[in-house]
């Protein structure tokens, strides 16, 4: 079966019930699970939390909690594997293994059903363990400065000081969006950056992350011309 994760703990520190909170008009974490629905390929769409308002809320937008999420894997500290980890032995023990699975982010409410599907085509080539959403970063990294205690700058990358910009290598990282991945592979602890995960690329005005009430105000204004403009339903 192909499930789809939506991990929502409640212990938000910077931004108190992040994952419900309300975004562009109803809950943020609505949008992930409006994404997976849209996108046609889960058989089953489960929130793991463990907080029973954060529960409801799923529900009510259509996802299911099977369970609460245990409380040794709630707080600041766990690792995001452990979670999905916990979910795939959970199925097991219900008699319904997961082939794939795909873990969607509750607070990502720039991800789309087209988005979903290019990750699980990705997932398909032979030798692939996993299929991240990734974004290119908008400056050449390789021309990062550092700055010291007496407020001096310095080239952190000296050898590309004299570069081109448009000469450097492109680089990306995690857009904080999805991740999918064979069962196994996560259960067996295969490493995701490795030459066995694809990159599922995002236009970088896509991606926001959600840390603090200044990046949430940035990211309303970018959803709503994304909706006016029919980029986003």
């Amino acid at each position: 079966m192909k499930l789809a994760l939506i991990p929502a703990r409640s212990g938000s520190k910077r931004i108190p019930r992040k994952n419900v909170m309300p975004f562009a008009g109803k809950p943020v974490i609505a949008y992930s699970i409006a994404a997976a629905q849209a996108c046609g390929l889960f058989d089953r769409i489960v929130v793991s939390t463990d907080d029973d308002g954060i529960a409801a809320t799923a529900r009510a937008f259509g996802a299911q909690t099977p369970f609460i999420r245990p409380a040794g894997l709630s707080d600041d500290h766990t690792v995001i594997a452990d979670v999905i980890k916990h979910a795939l032995h959970w199925m097991a023990a219900q008699g319904t293994p997961v082939n794939d699975i795909c873990c969607i982010y509750a607070t990502a409410p720039f991800v789309t059903a087209a988005a979903l599907q290019a990750g699980w085509q990705a997932l398909q080539v032979p030798g692939r363990s996993y299929a991240l959403s990734v974004t290119s970063f908008p400056f050449a990294v390789q021309r990062a400065l550092r700055i010291d205690a007496g407020g001096t700058i310095s080239s952190m990358y000296p050898e590309f000081h004299a570069t081109r910009s448009q000469d450097l290598e492109p680089c990306w990282h995690d857009a904080g969006q999805f991740c999918w991945g064979k069962g196994e592979a996560f259960l067996l602890d295969v490493p995701v950056f490795s030459a066995a995960t694809a990159g599922v690329v995002l236009p970088r005005h896509y991606v926001q992350d959600l840390d603090t009430p200044e990046d949430w105000h940035r990211a309303e204004l970018m959803h709503r011309v994304l909706r006016q403009t029919g980029e986003l339903p």
